[in-house]
């Protein structure tokens, strides 16, 4: 009882701080930007309300929006495969005792401590010195070279971080239970499928939700890897309401709204992978 008391007395003093913190960097400015996309600014202190005018140009200004989610969301759901795949089946192979285990656990997880645009700009040199040998182009040259070009620093950067989810989800599953199937016979394939992945739902809800905000919400190793060269072919969402915000005089209240909108689709679909995944939990 002391301590419920202790913990009602001094709950405001730990709380209101986070609180007051989260409402003026977060709620204040969210609530401003909603506002400021149904207007026309260059400065906030003197703005003009046009209704649903940004959210209009936003579909139908050049169709560069419209490309850009396109490209974004065929990468993010070849990142989420591509990714979650080659991490889970590496984590498989560093649960195995193999020697020099830690070792590789840590080579794997140190590209994720490398800044975006940094990672952006190697993997820039690294792609353009492969393509001008064999090809004679650059990354620039074809839309297709910046996609998988993408794809594969991508995959580079974030296959380490869920490598070591999946070993955590791994080394969770009762030896026990992995005794008894294969006491009773049953194959790798068969004990991997009915009870391995089954059982580290949880660390795959995690990984794919994981997955899908950091390539949808992708911007410095766009910016540092094509700029979204070709032209804009391979500009994504979050690239292409910097350029419309920064790059465009009079345009902010278009950029403004581009990002309304797409807090609204990465929300949305994060909230429909995050029921699906919690749902296939549930059922194992």
């Amino acid at each position: 009882m002391e301590n419920n008391k202790a913990m009602k007395k001094y709950f405001p003093v730990f709380v209101l701080p986070t609180l007051l913190a989260f409402t003026i960097f977060f709620i204040v400015p969210f609530g401003m930007g909603i506002f400021l996309s149904f207007t026309k600014f260059k400065v906030i202190t003197n703005v003009k309300f046009v209704g649903f005018q940004n959210y209009i140009k936003a579909f139908t200004l050049n169709g560069e929006f419209l490309h850009a989610l396109g490209f974004t969301s065929l990468f993010t759901i070849v990142s989420i495969l591509t990714v979650n795949i080659l991490a889970f089946s590496i984590a498989l192979l560093l649960t195995k005792g193999i020697r020099g285990t830690n070792f590789f656990r840590s080579v794997f997880f140190m590209p994720n401590l490398i800044g975006g645009i940094v990672l952006g700009y190697i993997w820039n040199l690294l792609i353009n010195g492969f393509l001008l040998h064999f090809v004679g182009e650059d990354i620039t040259f074809n839309a297709k070279y910046g996609f998988w070009g993408l794809v594969i620093l991508t995959n580079w950067q974030l296959i380490g971080y869920m490598m070591v989810i999946y070993i955590a989800g791994l080394q969770n599953i009762p030896s026990e239970i992995l005794e008894a199937a294969s006491i009773d016979g049953a194959s790798p394939l068969k004990t991997l499928f009915k009870i391995k992945i089954p059982m580290v739902m949880p660390s795959i809800t995690i990984c794919m939700f994981l997955t899908l905000t950091n390539s949808f919400k992708m911007f410095d190793q766009n910016l540092a890897l094509t700029n979204g060269a070709p032209g804009t072919d391979t500009e994504m969402l979050a690239l292409n309401i910097y350029k419309t915000f920064y790059g465009r005089s009079g345009f902010q209240g278009v950029g403004q709204a581009k990002a309304v909108i797409f807090f609204i689709i990465v929300a949305l679909i994060a909230f429909i992978q995050l029921k699906l995944t919690n749902k296939k939990e549930i059922e194992q």
